[in-house]
C-alpha cells in the first residue's frame, strides 16, 4: 500500500528519532569514555541508551494520546527500529573508524568533534530511509494517527 510522503515528513521523522538516539548517544559515550571502559562496552551502552530514549520519547506522544502502555511499546517498536538501528550503525562506526576519538575523552575536541560529525551523517543517512518507509505506510507512518 502506497501512502503520501515528503521529504519534509521524514525530516521532521528523523529529526524525532535523531533527538532520542542523541541523548542515548551522548549520554553513553560520555559514561563509558568517563569510566575508561573500552570502545565496545561504550558503544555497546550507547546503543543501549539510544533505543530505550528513542523509544521513550516516542512512547511519551503516544501515551499522552491516550493509548495504553503495551500498545504504546508496540508503536515505538513499530515507529522506530529501523530508524534507531540505522542511525546507531552509522554514528557508531564513524565514532569506532575516527582514530582516536574513542580514546579522547571527554574533554577532547576530537571526542565531541567525531560525535557531532557521526549523528550528522547519521542524520543525513537516516533521512531518505524513514522517507520511503514512510511512503509504504511503516516506520513513523504509524505514530501519525496519535498526534
Amino acid at each position: 500500500m502506497q501512502h503520501g510522503s515528503s521529504w519534509s515528513m521524514a525530516i521532521s521523522a528523523t529529526l524525532h528519532c535523531l533527538t532520542g538516539c542523541a541523548i542515548g548517544e551522548v549520554l553513553g559515550m560520555v559514561i563509558g569514555t568517563a569510566l575508561g571502559w573500552p570502545g565496545a562496552a561504550t558503544v555497546v551502552l550507547a546503543v543501549a541508551l539510544a533505543f530505550v530514549f528513542g523509544y521513550a520519547l516516542t512512547m511519551r506522544g503516544v501515551l499522552r494520546a491516550g493509548v495504553g502502555f503495551k500498545q504504546a511499546v508496540k508503536v515505538a517498536l513499530a515507529a522506530d527500529t529501523v530508524s534507531i538501528l540505522v542511525m546507531e550503525i552509522v554514528d557508531n562506526s564513524i565514532m569506532v573508524g575516527v582514530p582516536g576519538a574513542m580514546d579522547a575523552g571527554i574533554d577532547g575536541w576530537l571526542f565531541w568533534t567525531a560525535l557531532a560529525f557521526s549523528l550528522a551523517v547519521a542524520f543525513v543517512v537516516t533521512v531518505p530511509v524513514n522517507k520511503w518507509m514512510i511512503g509504504r505506510g511503516i516506520g513513523h507512518a504509524v505514530v501519525h494517527q496519535y498526534h
